[in-house]
Parts: structure tokens; sequence; C-alpha cells
């Protein structure tokens, strides 16, 4: 008989993945985490998920994108704002300071 293999993640993940690992064969040891837990989780999600845009392939990238944008979705919602307000908030922040359209890269400052 083949040696089980445990994989030990720590990481918060979409509601599905235990259901998805479990219809493979696997079994998957979740808890779901309190309110103290959930914001430093869903930072620690979107600085994960921004690594895997920044390596991934062209093809790749809209499903990144996506990754990113739910986990900004939970982040209004666990800080008690909708998605709408936070894209107000965002229209607002770019009439005020501008978007990224110009691709400017401010290399210095002085005097």
């Amino acid at each position: 008989m083949g040696q089980e293999q445990t994989i030990t993640y720590g990481k918060l993940v979409r509601d599905r993945i235990p259901e998805i690992i479990e219809s493979a064969g696997r079994r998957a040891q979740v808890r779901v985490l309190d309110e103290a837990e959930l914001f430093p989780a869903l930072i620690a999600k979107l600085a994960e998920e921004a690594e895997e845009l920044r390596r991934a392939e062209p093809e790749d990238r809209l499903g990144e994108l996506a990754d990113i944008y739910e986990v900004l979705g939970a982040l209004a919602e666990t800080l008690g704002l909708s998605f709408e307000e936070l894209q107000e908030a965002a229209r607002h922040k770019r009439a005020e300071r501008g978007g990224f359209g110009d691709r400017l890269w401010l290399d210095e400052v002085s005097g």
C-alpha cells in the first residue's frame, strides 16, 4: 500500500476548495476563521494572489486578476463596505489624483 501524503497549507481558500479536494479522493481539514483572523488572512491572500499575477503567463493573467477581484470584494465586505462603495471610492480617487493610464514612473523629487 502507498504511503499517505499530507501537505500543510495554512491559508485562506475559496469556499468550494474542500469539496474539490474531497472529490479527488483526498481529505481536507478546514476550520472557519473568526472575525479577528479574517482581515489578516485576506490581506495575506491578496499578497499571494498579487504574487501569482506577477509570475503568471499572459494567458493566465485574467484568472489571477479574477482572484484578486474576489479577494477585494471579500475585504470590502469584511470592512462593512459594499463593492459599489469600493468602486465609488476608486472613481473619486481617480478623479482627484488620477489613474495609471499615463504609465508615469516617479524617479525622484528634489528641492
